[in-house]
């Protein structure tokens, strides 16, 4: 039946060399984003009118949006070093309920008025003896003892991870915790809130001048550094040391494998990092690295600069960058420390003297701040509470159900899958092997869901078939194809039933090669450019669903699609997200939670699996094994709200839509009697919420025009929809009220009718 549909020329089946493609998959997508990132810097008014937008925006994806609480600090001071000329306090401060800081402030001796003040972020280095960790401050306190013997103060914090605490920066590098990327959370905002909290700290001082407060440190605390001074205008002078390169570094030329989470932002934005260095725009900036370093690459160093250097000249302020390139490696080399000093003398200070470097003075002992560790803390484990997860709403009416549905949706596009292509391409399939046998025909076909990323799908269909006869379509979606042990439970059970095998990307012989630690950095590359690996899965089972769509268009069918464990979930969203979804969901071995898998950029902060479940579940009816039945108590809640109707759900083999509630207590209970097997599909009307589309090039038919808006109607449901030329959505139902609301919104912009 599928050979009416397709292509009857056989092409010799190539291997494909996945590794190659992926390569040109990165390289391409990074393109993409240096080009969107140009554009964004190189208009002055633009940028100038957007760039608070953009520190909104790079709060949220710290996971500061909105900002923490300002809790009390409650400063306490554990010991003092005294020298001729400065103080040296031990101490520290909570940046939250728990969230203990531990550092040292250098205090000058005989200052006459507030000094300028320097926050000094540490990067890493491991200060351990015999079992006890003194902190990384350890390793950096000759900048805070140079900048007390200069007239600043100084407050020189440690890290959550090499601190006195022993947190955690390696979650995806080396510790399997993808749902950090899931929750929208990275150490970088911990350490990013703990240093505008350190502000906060020293301008409760009465020695410091809260007009004249710079920002640095080092590597780690280079990186620190850009998003304290990019987040807090209270920062007047910013040098950023060894703590940036481009993009294209980072995932073409491999620089993020030798850099934990801590360096990097959740990149939902899809930003290159001249974006972050920009925000420090207008104020004074000195970008200084050294020529040789291996993970901050000079030529990605140059690149941010010059990009950067672009934003200056729109704010006039060209004075206020500089650039210091000095030999070496990645170290903290005197020549750097000089230019770092000089430039504060200069901006702060207003002095044009030359700075010496100056040497440690003390042992790890001396520094330390916690003899015991208090019972209280949470900077250890930070990352379990730092960025809040979304809490399933409590909905009352069907018009609250309704809205809620349509802004996760939208929240789902922006938030999660905003870096899917502006549109699906339409695939040509490619028939690259048939085997034939007495009762199936076994044919692999190969297309591309997007550019660089070629994937195959395996049908197979019964030799003695009706073409005139309706057919059910199954699409599995695999993690691995069938081999001969299995391969008889993919085989059709009859002769008007087709089952496709689909394997989305990374996976089966789409599988990239590496050992574990490198498929770790190649999902970890996906993240920084905005996506995530099951996010682009989540795509590639669209784009399949789109094909088998498009192949059996002229023919009488039911598509079902069916899936386990983490591809059942990518599925589910797939089903979710696609304008037409499809005839029925075979859902087994679920995980409850995102907490678990699969992982999309930021989405525990909008919903769960059992809020995705309900959604589904308007226009789907979904079979659904799972181990725990409180994955469907969202369901539960929903379809008690008077109005609301969810498709039929069976769960583990029984039909909970028959099931009284009181009959089990482990089954969440659907009740749906409204939805019969033949009835057609529900057409909710929601409150409308502008909806960006895909514009509707395969299953919508243009219908009605008036200026930059059309009508269209879906060639399967009947239902219709406004879209304006940028395809967002402005209405959906019948076709008498997207009429109406198109008399509505020309009467609200008086437009003028159309001429004859």
């Amino acid at each position: 039946m599928i050979a009416l549909c397709l292509s009857s020329n056989l092409f010799a089946a190539e291997p494909i060399d996945h590794d190659a493609a992926l390569e040109a998959y990165f390289d391409a997508q990074t393109s993409q984003i240096e080009l969107e990132t140009d554009v964004r810097l190189k208009s002055d008014v633009q940028y100038k009118d957007q760039q608070e937008t953009y520190r909104e925006q790079l709060a949220s994806m710290l996971g500061l949006s909105p900002m923490p609480e300002r809790t009390p600090l409650k400063p306490v001071i554990t010991g003092e070093i005294e020298e001729e000329t400065f103080t040296v306090k031990n101490l520290h401060f909570q940046a939250s309920p728990g969230l203990y800081v531990t550092a040292n402030l250098y205090l000058p001796k005989n200052i006459e008025k507030p000094a300028p003040a320097i926050l000094y972020v540490c990067g890493h280095s491991n200060n351990k003896k015999d079992g006890i960790s003194y902190g990384n401050k350890v390793g950096y306190q000759h900048h805070g003892i140079w900048y007390a013997q200069n007239g600043y103060v100084c407050l020189t914090i440690d890290t959550i991870q090499l601190g006195e605490f022993q947190g955690v920066h390696h979650g995806t590098y080396s510790k399997g915790m993808w749902w950090w990327n899931a929750r929208g959370y990275t150490p970088a905002g911990v350490e990013a809130w703990n240093g505008i909290r350190s502000i906060d700290y020293l301008q409760s001082l009465p020695e410091v001048d809260p007009e004249r407060i710079g920002v640095t440190g080092r590597s780690g605390g280079g990186a620190y550094s850009w998003w304290i001074a990019a987040l807090d205008k209270r920062i007047k002078a910013a040098v950023p040391v060894a703590g940036i390169t481009s993009m294209r570094n980072h995932i073409v030329d491999d620089c993020i494998e030798g850099h934990c989470d801590c360096m990097f932002q959740v990149n939902s934005e899809a930003w290159d990092f001249p974006m972050i260095s920009a925000l420090v725009a207008p104020r004074a900036l000195l970008i200084t690295n050294t020529d040789k370093d291996s993970i901050f690459p000079l030529d990605g160093v140059m690149d941010v600069y010059w990009k950067t250097k672009l934003v200056y000249e729109h704010f006039g302020a060209e004075k206020n960058l500089g650039i210091a390139i000095s030999e070496g490696p990645h170290k903290d080399t005197q020549r750097l420390q000089v230019n770092e000093f000089e430039w504060f003398d200069r901006h702060l200070k207003n002095s044009d003297r030359q700075a010496e470097p100056t040497e440690k003075l003390y042992e790890p002992e001396q520094l330390r701040v916690f003899h015991e560790l208090p019972a209280d803390e949470i900077t250890s484990k930070i990352h379990d509470t730092f960025v809040p997860m979304a809490t399933p709403p409590e909905l009352n009416t069907a018009k609250e159900w309704q809205k809620y549905a349509r802004k996760t949706r939208e929240q789902l596009s922006t938030n999660s899958f905003a870096h899917w292509p502006v549109a699906p391409n339409k695939p040509l399939l490619v028939q690259l092997e048939i085997t034939d046998s007495s009762a199936v025909k076994e044919t692999k076909y190969g297309f591309d869901s997007q550019t660089h990323v070629p994937l195959t799908l395996t049908v197979l269909e019964p030799t003695l078939s009706n073409p005139a006869e309706p057919v059910t379509v199954t699409l599995h979606i695999v993690e691995e194809e069938p081999n001969e042990e299995n391969r008889e439970q993919f085989l059709p059970a009859s002769p008007q039933e087709i089952s496709i095998v689909f394997t989305p990307r990374g996976l089966g012989a789409n599988q990239w090669s590496g050992d574990e630690k490198e498929q770790n950095h190649i999902r970890r590359r996906f993240a920084l450019i905005g996506q995530s690996l099951d996010s682009m899965r989540v795509w590639d089972i669209m784009a399949a669903i789109r094909l088998v769509r498009q192949t059996f268009q002229d023919h009488d069918f039911e598509l079902i699609v069916d899936a386990s464990g983490n591809q059942a979930i990518n599925a589910l969203y797939a089903n979710l997200m696609l304008d037409h979804p499809v005839d029925h969901l075979n859902l087994q071995d679920i995980p409850t939670s995102h907490m678990q898998g699969p992982t999309y950029l930021n989405v525990l902060r909008i919903l769960d699996i059992p809020q995705a479940l309900a959604l589904a579940a308007q226009n789907t009816p979904i079979e659904l094994d799972s181990k725990e039945a409180s994955v469907l108590d969202f369901c539960k809640q929903v379809q008690k709200i008077e109005g609301v109707s969810l498709k039929p759900i069976q769960f583990s083999g029984q039909d909970v839509t028959s099931l009284d509630e009181s009959d089990s207590e482990d089954l969440c209970q659907i009740e749906n009697p409204a939805d019969k097997p033949d009835s057609p599909l529900t057409i909710e009307e929601p409150e409308n919420i502008d909806m960006k589309t895909f514009g509707g090039s395969q299953f919508w038919s243009d219908i009605h025009f008036f200026r930059d808006y059309r009508i269209q109607q879906n060639v399967f449901t009947k239902h219709c929809r406004l879209l304006d030329n940028r395809n967002i959505r402005y209405e959906y139902g019948e076709f008498d009220v997207c009429v109406a609301k198109l008399e509505e919104i020309r009467e609200e912009q008086n437009l003028k009718p159309m001429s004859v």
